[in-house]
């Protein structure tokens, strides 16, 4: 197979592991002047997280409003809190498996008081290592560096694919643990309706006795 040949398949493949792996996400956000725009992604355990976000000034005013910003994870426990930013950045890597939460509001100096428009540019996985520097590092370039995304991005699909196989475990044993309540709930309510049933006519027996109709 020729030099040529060979890129290309690489590059196919890169495009898939693109479209399986959602590893950049630039997301726009209009923030309401009150209230609160939250953005969440469900990230697995032991994966870097990158996030730059910036405010869009209104073409119309010569400051930016200034935002507030609150990143937790699935437990609530607080990674990122910055109050009174017209920009900044937030990097962790995950200890739970779960939803991570972003949450976006304005602070009380927007003159225009109309809505906020914010750009998150959200990395995850290997779309938030910094390839450039292992380039530098390990001294590698072109079809190589190609080889190693390429070889990080296998990885990744790996990772998720145990990982979704592990919550589907998990949703199976929660929904067959469902099935058993179900089951022993109707056995229940049929035993109940059995015994009220022979409850009334044992005690509409004894008045037709009493009333000496039978």
């Amino acid at each position: 197979m020729n030099g040529s040949g060979l890129v290309l398949r690489l590059l196919l493949l890169l495009c898939i592991s693109d479209l399986l792996i959602p590893m950049s996400q630039a997301i726009w956000l209009s923030i309401p002047s009150s209230g609160t725009k939250c953005v969440s992604e469900e990230i697995q355990n032991n994966v870097v997280v990158l996030a730059d976000y910036v405010v869009i000034p209104d073409d119309h005013t010569h400051s930016s409003p200034t935002i507030s910003i609150k990143v937790t994870s699935p437990y609530g426990n607080n990674l990122h809190h910055k109050e009174n930013v017209t920009h900044g950045q937030f990097a962790f890597t995950t200890s739970e498996a779960g939803n991570y939460l972003a949450c976006f509001w304005v602070d009380g100096h927007n003159q225009g008081g109309g809505d906020v428009s914010v750009n998150l540019d959200w990395k995850t996985g290997i779309g938030a290592k910094d390839w450039e520097s292992v380039a530098r590092k390990e001294k590698i370039e072109g079809v190589e560096l190609e080889l190693r995304k390429l070889e990080g991005a296998v990885e990744a699909i790996h990772e998720n694919l145990l990982y979704l196989k592990s919550r589907e475990a998990e949703m199976r044993m929660v929904s067959e643990k469902t099935n058993a309540r179900v089951a022993w709930y109707s056995i229940m309510s049929l035993g109940v309706c059995i015994a009220v049933s022979a409850l009334q006519l044992w005690h509409l027996k004894r008045f037709f006795q009493k009333k000496k109709l039978i």
